[in-house]
């Protein structure tokens, strides 16, 4: 049995995010597609799944053409069975993780993010899976109180804290 590890680059446009998982049935997508709109009615998002049973297909929804798009190439690029790919608009993925958590197909989240994504996945003979996410980049060091006053400012110039 061969094992060949790869790593895949994802599209992140400005002003997006990404969310990551891996859910276990076909229903996901129509279940994820509701959580997404109970949970931010004005979301503008794409999403896939990637079917890893029969047909082996991308199942994908989505209210916006372009993120739609995005999120069928780069599942086709991740190319690992009952993985689920999520690109947001007018959202973080803050106002959606739990609803996302709380749909019964879900098993786990790996990453949610707008910044650069590396996926690592292997390959054997079976078929793909992810073994984990490179979100970012290295730490560079430990914030400072100039760096605590700039984080809490922010937060609350978006309106996550008083």
């Amino acid at each position: 049995m061969e094992l060949k590890i790869e790593v895949v680059q994802l599209a992140v446009p400005k002003d997006v995010n990404v969310i990551i998982g891996q859910a276990h049935f076909i229903k996901t997508v129509e279940d994820l597609h509701e959580a997404l709109v109970n949970s931010v009615p004005t979301v503008k998002f794409g999403l896939a799944f990637n079917e890893s049973s029969g047909p082996c297909l991308v199942r994908a929804s989505g209210n916006d053409d372009e993120l739609k798009k995005l999120a069928i190439d780069n599942a086709l690029k991740i190319g690992c069975g009952h993985v689920f790919i999520i690109y947001l608009k007018e959202a973080y993925p803050i106002n959606v993780l739990n609803a996302i958590k709380h749909v019964p197909e879900v098993c786990r989240i790996i990453a949610a993010t707008a910044n650069p994504l590396q996926v690592i996945v292997a390959e054997t003979d079976q078929g793909r899976g992810i073994l984990g996410v490179v979100d970012g980049f290295k730490t560079k060091g430990v914030e400072e109180e100039k760096d605590i006053e700039e984080r809490r400012g922010f937060l609350r110039k978006i309106g996550y804290k008083l």
